[in-house]
């Protein structure tokens, strides 16, 4: 897509950010679960790398935020890993992994390779910053169609197979990441009955 710019966020930007925001996710999703001002001053401030938007002749149409952690294997929840959305609390410096806790695109602008813009910006940003890799943790929202059949291991590998079409985690596997593990608890979501996948694209040596 010739006219997409993919750019860093600044605090500048909040009003285009909350559009997107209550665009992909109107009511009845909770207002205080969008980015606050104070939530993206927090972003830029501790790890401005990290914050990217999608740009569409100078409309904000996406972002992604990211931060650094030392990747231990531990399981964990989105509120852990992100600081409750501030990263300033959970942001490594000196860690060896770039671990997305967003990622949006306005509904509208959906299937134009957006999302896929800002995950290949992301591993960029772990080349530029010589991490190992890029993690996330993955919604499964199709789980809760299999559930009383499989667990969320056989599931997932299932996915993995493509014997399984899930809306998300066949999208972060067609971007190059694979599943490493569940985590349960991670966010509250009743579609994957609270489960994440944590996904990884490793840099090769």
């Amino acid at each position: 897509m010739s006219n997409l710019i993919i750019r860093p966020y600044t605090l500048d930007d909040y009003g285009g950010l909350l559009g997107v925001q209550k665009e992909a996710f109107p009511p009845p999703f909770p207002e205080e679960l969008w980015w606050s001002r104070e939530h993206i001053r927090s972003h830029v401030e501790t790890f401005p790398e990290g914050c990217l938007l999608a740009e569409i002749d100078g409309i904000i149409v996406g972002s992604a935020t990211s931060l650094i952690i030392q990747y231990t294997g531990e399981d964990h929840t989105w509120e852990e890993v992100s600081d409750h959305g501030y990263i300033k609390g959970s942001h490594q410096e000196h860690g060896d992994s770039l671990y997305g806790i967003d990622v949006c695109v306005r509904p509208s602008y959906r299937g134009q390779g957006i999302a896929g813009a800002l995950y290949e910006a992301r591993k960029e940003t772990v080349k530029e910053l010589g991490l190992a890799r890029f993690l996330a943790g993955c919604r499964i929202p199709n789980y809760h169609q299999y559930a009383n059949d499989l667990d969320v291991s056989t599931y997932i590998q299932k996915v993995n197979n493509g014997e399984i079409d899930d809306l998300v985690l066949s999208f972060m596997i067609k971007q190059g990441l694979s599943p490493i593990q569940p985590l349960p608890n991670y966010l509250e979501d009743k579609e994957s009955l609270d489960y994440a996948v944590l996904v990884e694209w490793k840099l090769k040596n």
